[in-house]
């Protein structure tokens, strides 16, 4: 019978009261008819299976006489029912939004076979912690390592597509053929690259991406096979890779073989690999890293000039994001539960209010037989009910506000750019949904129903007070806390964008249309000719109404951050092994009048010019920073120094510039001329980024240049077109939307909490209406009576400011690194946050004070 009883307990309580001891004495009878091991089993099954079946009735029945009591309840106080839908879906709606973006980018794994056993490896410099290794190390390591199974290389070189249309500047990766199979991944049409794709002398081919495929060859299943032009030279489409497939990034459409040469590997310093591989089962990244450890040390002893000082480490594929981008989403996400903790506690404090109000109520059913596990499922279920419905609302608006932060989703992750809503996404928001609405209504529900007596007939004036009335305080308090901590978090953060934005790029970014023609190779191998392309396109493009100067250069700042090459002063060799880790500089080729036309001031000495060709001595233009280094207080003007593989001359100075973005330190720059290279030499570094200072419009001033470069050179595509004015935004881009989205947070977390405050002294004073008419009919005074509820406000203001300054200040400090200097404790922005909290506090106790001034006395007195 112990057993029987223990099934019993899948019926509700009061069921049990009612009808257990039937039930047992029924059972009791049936066990004792049951003679035989075969009937005592047969009855103990048939009992078995007809308790889950009758409980899950009886919990049906009950179910529905719930939800529709409480539909009759809800359709009673639609105010009520719609203020708890509202900040439940503020509450999960923040928090699946927030979750959705850092699922996406941090914890999801990556779209790729045994993702988790993926690595990424690199070389270790001083000064330069993650460097790409160069083709002869990688094969040094691919040989020499052996925890990994599989071991892969790619790097990224756009490519000029041209016969498909309007010619076509496209992000071209070029991968090794055991790259893709070690991914696990598959194409769409067609097939991969093999080995004989990938050895050197064989025929491009080429995989298409499915943008690329949709977009230039509309879809067709006949692509396989078609040749097409990539710079000049020919390939053929071997297949298309499926939509969801983005490799290295989302920003790659087409990939070709890696056709190493045998010249590839000559030259240990040609740094621009990126390497993939794949841990043996059993082995671990530590031990990886301590095995590529030894093998880094091993080819230094082999090539100590060439590998010296160098290192090499390796992260998970799915870590490769940088440390301010990790910050964005997890400040965004303790900012959502700030805001699910304030959603939380207003949604606990009505549901107290609610039960508190419909004691009487519950003391009457419980008069009529109603025991207290009845009255409790009642409640709860109407906070599940309402939890719900807010819930769904909630996913909707993360629905929609997913989108407004695709910006906080690093680049440099083989991922989409805009994360989904999906099943992970759904099952959270659904856990959320019901911790809330159980959480936080369970605890209401058992303080209402432990009163649902005789006493709660009676209660009067003092139903809120004591220990409930401490209860609602405290939430209030912490509503208040979370407050301050969000609204400090969001102005340090602030102020950190304005401090970055108030950074000096070092040029003029306004009126200045940049655009991109990627000069092919060999097609433009002679300087000669580039030098035609560039004369022509430059006059021209002069000419123009509205246009002061215009120019060519290797890179834009902020664009390309590298091009980092070493530097010898005093005619010393040229330091090509990797030393010292500050003589070191960024590297552009440029066209005369480039300075003008971004803005850059000439402090000495002159510009490039078209004098400055190759039979003339080499000359660079150096910025002031380079002169502070290597010849502080002395005359710079005529002096040498040592600088891709030839003596240079400084004819010029000019001003800093952030080539790196805004928030991160610049090498000093050196500007060649662009004609002083060597047919086929730096083809890398040939000036492609068009720069144009005007005063026309955008719309008027891009086509004229399009026709111009088209006139040129009819095959020649243009791309990135945009300003300059808009690169410098973009640094900001991912701060400007993680402050946006704090800033409604914070919002929102201050609204909410001047509401909690709000209702918690509305309430305490309808509660207190009868001793607030007695002090009245005693002649307390209309202000002892406004300082009275004052005073309560601002004591909970102050219990909650107070713990919220010391979080806030810690919430600081675990975030400084996206606070480019601002400091934790800026005083300002505490003063500001606290001073809104009191303000709302304030704002919150002036309705309440004033109802309590109005309470008559005699119909307060008589009310009970």
């Amino acid at each position: 019978m112990r057993i029987y009883g223990a099934l019993l307990h899948f019926y509700p309580v009061s069921f049990r009261a009612e009808y257990g001891e039937e039930m047992r004495a029924i059972f009791a009878r049936r066990r004792r008819d049951a003679t035989g091991p075969a009937a005592v089993a047969a009855l103990w099954a048939a009992t078995f299976f007809e308790v889950l079946l009758n409980a899950a009735a009886v919990h049906r029945d009950i179910l529905g006489q719930d939800l529709r009591y409480t539909a009759r309840s809800l359709r009673r106080t639609p105010g009520f029912a719609l203020t708890v839908i509202l900040v439940t879906a503020l509450g999960v709606g923040a928090n699946t939004a927030a979750f959705s973006v850092t699922d996406f980018v941090l914890i999801r794994p990556l779209p790729f076979a045994e993702p988790d056993r993926l690595v990424k490896l690199f070389e270790r410099l001083p000064g330069y912690p993650q460097m790409e290794p160069s083709p002869a190390n990688y094969r040094d390591w691919k040989r020499m390592s052996t925890a990994f199974e599989a071991m892969g290389a790619f790097y990224g070189l756009p490519v000029n597509l041209v016969g498909q249309g309007d010619p076509e500047r496209l992000e071209r990766t070029a991968v090794t053929a055991d790259l893709f199979p070690m991914l696990g991944v598959h194409p769409l049409l067609g097939r991969l690259f093999t080995a004989a794709d990938d050895r050197a002398g064989a025929d491009g081919t080429l995989l298409l991406s499915y943008r690329l495929w949709q977009a230039v060859f509309g879809g067709d299943a006949s692509v396989l096979g078609r040749r097409v032009t990539l710079d000049n030279q020919p390939y053929v489409v071997i297949g298309v890779m499926p939509p969801d497939f983005h490799f290295p990034s989302r920003e790659a459409e087409i990939w070709t073989a890696a056709r190493f040469q045998e010249q590839d590997f000559q030259d240990r310093d040609n740094d621009y690999l990126e390497v993939v591989a794949k841990l043996r089962r059993g082995v671990s990244l530590e031990q990886a890293k301590a095995q590529m450890g030894v093998v880094a040390a091993q080819l230094e002893r082999q090539y100590p000039k060439e590998n010296r000082r160098t290192g090499a480490g390796a992260i998970g594929l799915r870590d490769e994001v940088s440390e301010q981008a990790r910050l964005l989403l997890v400040a965004l996400s303790g900012a959502a539960l700030c805001v699910l903790l304030i959603a939380c506690a207003n949604l606990a404090n009505l549901l107290l209010a609610r039960a508190l109000g419909r004691q009487k109520e519950l003391a009457v059913r419980a008069a009529m037989g109603a025991g207290r596990e009845r009255l409790v499922r009642q409640l709860v279920t109407e906070s599940l009910v309402l939890a719900v419905l807010g819930g769904l609302l909630g996913v909707l608006a993360a629905m929609w506000a997913v989108p407004l932060l695709a910006r906080l989703v690093p680049s440099s992750l083989p991922i989409a750019q805009t994360p989904s809503v999906d099943f992970r996404v759904l099952i959270f928001a659904a856990l959320l949904t019901g911790l809330t609405g159980i959480g936080f209504g369970v605890v209401p529900a058992l303080r209402a129903s432990g009163s649902a007596d005789l006493c709660g007939l009676r209660e009067g004036a003092r139903a809120g007070g004591g220990r409930k009335e401490r209860l609602r305080s405290a939430l209030a308090i912490a509503e208040v806390m979370a407050s301050v901590v969000l609204l400090v978090s969001t102005g340090l953060l602030v102020r950190a964008l304005w401090r970055i934005e108030a950074t000096d790029p070092g040029f003029r970014s306004d009126g200045v249309l940049t655009l991109r023609t990627a000069l092919p190779m060999p097609k433009y191998e002679a300087t000669a000719r580039r030098a035609e392309f560039y004369a022509r396109v430059l006059s021209d493009i002069r000419a123009l109404p509205g246009v002061s100067a215009a120019a060519y250069i290797s890179f834009l700042p902020m664009v390309m951050h590298g091009g980092i090459w070493p530097v010898s002063i005093d005619g010393q060799p040229q330091d090509l092994t990797r030393g010292g880790d500050s003589h070191t500089a960024s590297m552009r080729f440029v066209t005369p009048g480039f300075f003008a036309a971004l803005g850059i001031p000439l402090l000495r000495g002159r510009d490039v010019g078209e004098s400055d060709t190759i039979d003339r001595p080499y000359a660079a233009v150096v910025s002031e920073s380079f002169v502070r280094r290597y010849w502080p207080d002395q005359e710079p003007l005529g002096r040498h120094f040592l600088f891709a593989f030839h003596d240079r001359m400084v004819v010029g100075v000019v001003g800093d510039i952030r080539v790196r973005g805004l928030e991160r330190n610049s090498e000093p720059q050196v500007y060649l001329p662009y004609k002083q290279v060597q047919d086929g030499d730096f083809s890398f570094y040939g000036p492609q980024d068009l720069v144009v200072r005007s005063s026309a419009s955008t719309g008027t001033l891009l086509p004229a240049i399009r026709r111009i470069i088209r006139a040129a050179d009819p095959q020649q595509p243009v791309s990135d077109e945009r300003t300059m004015a808009q690169i410098v935004e973009e640094e900001t881009a991912s701060r400007s939307a993680q402050v946006r989205v704090l800033g409604v947070f914070a919002a929102i977390a201050f609204l909410l909490a001047g509401v909690g405050v709000h209702g918690l002294l509305s309430f305490t004073v309808s509660r207190r209406a009868q001793e607030i008419g007695v002090r009245i009919a005693l002649g307390a005074q209309s202000s002892a009576i406004v300082k009275m509820i004052l005073r309560q406000g601002l004591v909970l203001a102050a219990a909650g400011v107070l713990p919220g300054v010391g979080l806030a200040y810690a919430a600081g400090r675990a975030m400084q690194a996206l606070l480019a200097g601002v400091e934790p404790g800026d005083a300002p922005t505490f003063a500001a946050a606290v001073g809104l909290c009191l303000s709302m506090t304030i704002s919150g106790c002036l309705w309440p004070a004033l109802r309590a001034v109005r309470v008559d006395p005699i119909t307060a007195i008589r009310a009970e």
